[in-house]
């Protein structure tokens, strides 16, 4: 139609050497012109930029994470097992909280939540409560509306909308294995090289002083 331009914005895709790890999606902003005046072009342009600004800044900014659960400090037995493989970490609550603190370091740690919350979905077993807690996670971590969205596929997020029309403990089953997969290849390995990693060995390999 003359005199109407139609501009919003899309999802910025991100190098897989940075996180997170696939595309960054937001809320299309429709910015329809209904005239030609070139003004009300620049402030639309304007105020685009500046929401799309203000998204990215709340999503990558570690403030916007919930602050981790305490955790269970682990042994050195414990620690070291971790190496051995991923689910050996998972395994271990201190492991979990670990690794979960190493995500924060590097903007991912809603993939730790996601996970911990589809842990928490498949113990309920009262359907009024699992339907609530199914919105929740999906408020949380499936909408493209939330800061701590978690990148998924296409597939997997055609069968979480089939499964939210009849909400179960096991609705983010497929989502939950491809997360963990994504922590696994990407993340884990890089914990294992990290610092941090490092830096809990050595402490818990040195001997207790006595008072």
């Amino acid at each position: 139609t003359p005199g109407v331009h139609n501009n919003s914005i899309t999802h910025t895709g991100l190098a897989s050497t940075e996180r997170p790890q696939g595309p960054c999606r937001i809320a299309v902003v429709p910015a329809t012109i209904l005239s030609d005046n070139q003004s009300h072009h620049r402030h639309l342009h304007f105020f685009s930029i500046q929401l799309l600004s203000v998204h990215l800044l709340h999503r990558y900014s570690p403030s916007s994470s919930s602050p981790p659960v305490p955790s269970p400090k682990p042994t050195l037995e414990d620690a070291r097992s971790w190496s051995m493989s991923f689910e050996r970490l998972m395994k271990s609550a201190a492991g979990r909280g670990c690794f979960r603190q190493f995500l924060r370091t590097e903007f991912s740690e809603e993939n730790m939540m996601f996970w911990l919350a589809c842990e928490e979905l498949k113990k309920e077993t009262n359907k009024t409560v699992v339907e609530e807690k199914v919105r929740q996670v999906y408020e949380d971590f499936i909408s493209i509306l939330s800061p701590k969205e978690v990148s998924l596929d296409s597939r997997v997020r055609e069968v979480i909308n089939r499964n939210m029309l009849d909400p179960t403990s096991h609705t983010f089953e497929d989502a939950q294995k491809q997360i963990y997969t994504l922590m696994q290849r990407d993340s884990y390995p890089r914990y294992m090289n990290s610092s941090a990693y490092t830096d809990l060995l050595k402490d818990l390999e040195e001997p207790k002083t006595e008072p």
